[in-house]
């Protein structure tokens, strides 16, 4: 499967000097004017996204409803992800006045760093990963590594430019030394993240259900979880409304194992399992799954 661009990508149709527009006016002004202009925004890109676009955010929502998708539902999800991109601009600037974070699950990452055994973090493209982020600093005085893929686009750049410590946070997949430095960051007790649900051009994909239709997903970071082998943790940095987040964290697996007699089967089994546990956030908070595209490849 080769994907469209990234929901990510998105703003950039706006340019990047709409970008740095919109962020002197919400830096500039604040957060009131800032979130004020999501109105307008998110009506800008529901208006002008491609009906090809629309046609699969409105299947999305349909599974994770239950029900079939009304125009008022595309709103939510674009003006969610409108929304935790202007707390990106905030967050990744310390201006963390007025934010409320509800923590569930912190002592599974606590535990791991006095212990000194890290922890792989399989995420998903959901909610705020700049808000998961935040728990390197001092509710939970952990390192927190990302492995990805490079993305580039002016998004990325923006926002490395806002904070530094964000492009020197991640681990570049596919440069030399990219899995030592991640072995290095859990042998101290830092956490790992990889996002699960997505895979570059190219990477080998196995189809399991998920919300209740099979759906191809990479083999790839399940096989990297497993060459890790360290416990595996699922967060999700979940926006609640304006300002409002809960970092949610749970425990998947003492360790990936995928024995070489039943390798095959074992590696579906683990994206089955993760598959199950992000369809059901998705039910649980719809409009925060942010892969605009035809995921389960319907139009192919």
């Amino acid at each position: 499967m080769t994907p469209p661009p990234a929901w990510t990508q998105m703003p950039e149709r706006g340019g990047a000097g709409a970008m740095r527009l919109i962020l002197r006016i919400a830096l500039g002004l604040g957060w009131h004017v800032g979130h004020a202009l999501l109105y307008p925004i998110t009506l800008f890109f529901l208006a002008t996204a491609p009906t090809s676009q629309k046609r699969a955010v409105r299947r999305y929502l349909s599974r994770a409803l239950g029900r079939g998708a009304r125009w008022r539902d595309l709103w939510r999800l674009y003006f969610c992800f409108a929304a935790t991109m202007l707390d990106r601009l905030f967050l990744l600037t310390g201006r963390q006045g007025g934010y409320r974070v509800q923590i569930e699950g912190l002592d599974l990452l606590k535990s791991a760093a006095v212990a000194k055994r890290g922890v792989v973090l399989l995420g998903a493209h959901m909610g705020s990963f700049e808000a998961l982020r935040a728990v390197g600093a001092a509710d939970a005085p952990v390192e927190v590594r990302m492995l990805m893929h490079a993305a580039g686009g002016a998004a990325d750049a923006l926002f490395d430019s806002l904070d530094p410590t964000r492009a020197a946070a991640v681990i570049r997949l596919g440069q030399p030394g990219a899995m030592i430095e991640a072995r290095e960051a859990l042998d101290r007790g830092g956490v790992v993240g990889l996002l699960a649900d997505r895979a570059p051009r190219g990477e080998r994909m196995l189809a399991v259900p998920f919300l209740g239709t099979d759906a191809p997903l990479p083999g790839g970071p399940m096989t990297l979880a497993a060459i890790l082998h360290a416990p595996v943790v699922l967060g999700f940095g979940l926006w609640l409304g304006p300002r409002h987040y809960l970092l949610r964290f749970e425990p998947f697996a003492d360790a990936i194992d995928l024995p070489r007699a039943t390798r095959e089967d074992a590696l579906r089994s683990w994206i089955s399992t993760y598959a199950a546990r992000v369809g059901a956030v998705c039910r649980a908070h719809p409009y925060n799954w942010f892969n605009f595209y035809d995921f389960w490849q319907e139009d192919s």
